[in-house]
């Protein structure tokens, strides 16, 4: 408990370079994204890993097993 400011003082400066990065990089972030662009955001990066990797068989079956849980 005696610790706690030091541990304070530490943290700051990075908050401040971290602050910093975001503003670089598009501004601070704020809210939360619509799942809609997290979906377009991973779905490419996804798709591509997948054919790589000869992932589809795996994919598939889970996909039916997520699906199979919900009901459908």
């Amino acid at each position: 408990m005696a610790d706690t400011a030091g541990r304070t003082v530490i943290r700051t400066p990075r908050r401040r370079s971290v602050e910093a990065a975001a503003d670089v990089f598009g501004g601070s972030r704020t809210g939360t994204r619509h799942p809609l662009v997290a979906a377009a955001m991973v779905l490419p990066m996804a798709i591509l890993l997948t054919i790589t990797f000869g992932g589809w068989d795996a994919v598939v079956t889970q996909a039916s097993s997520v699906a199979g849980m919900l009901g459908r």
